[in-house]
């Protein structure tokens, strides 16, 4: 496997949470691509530092979002953000390294999700607009 940091996802992840899941810690946060996974299904993965590592080393809760470029980067660019926002959804509102599960994390949500966000990116488009000079 070979992983890069993906900074254009990065961005994306991001603005998603800026105006979706403010409780996301983007500091803490990374988005990489990874290559030559041999999995057959799996598109994007979210990975945490756990509990018991982060009191080993002293630190806080850190997330990964990995997405798998031979999969992630031939969707259209609605499927590339559902992605994105699936695994952002994985990340509990305590940000403390656990994980929410796919009792939660469903398409359904996913979906409502998604169209809050455009409706909000819609928004935030309108008023950025008021305010240039």
């Amino acid at each position: 496997m070979k992983y890069e940091f993906a900074p254009d996802i990065q961005k994306i992840a991001e603005e998603i949470s800026k105006l979706l899941f403010p409780h996301v810690r983007i500091e803490r946060m990374k988005c990489f691509r990874s290559y030559g996974s041999s999995t057959r299904r799996t598109i994007a993965r979210c990975h945490a530092l756990g509990k018991i590592m982060q009191k080993a080393m002293s630190v806080q809760a850190f997330y990964v979002l990995e997405f798998l470029s031979e999969r992630f980067d031939k969707f259209s660019e609605e499927d590339r953000i559902k992605t994105i926002i699936h695994e952002l959804m994985h990340v509990p509102k305590t940000f403390g390294g656990g994980f929410k599960h796919h009792h939660l994390v469903t398409d359904k949500n996913v979906n409502m999700m998604y169209k809050t966000y455009k409706a909000k990116k819609e928004m935030k488009g309108k008023y950025e607009d008021w305010f240039k000079v």
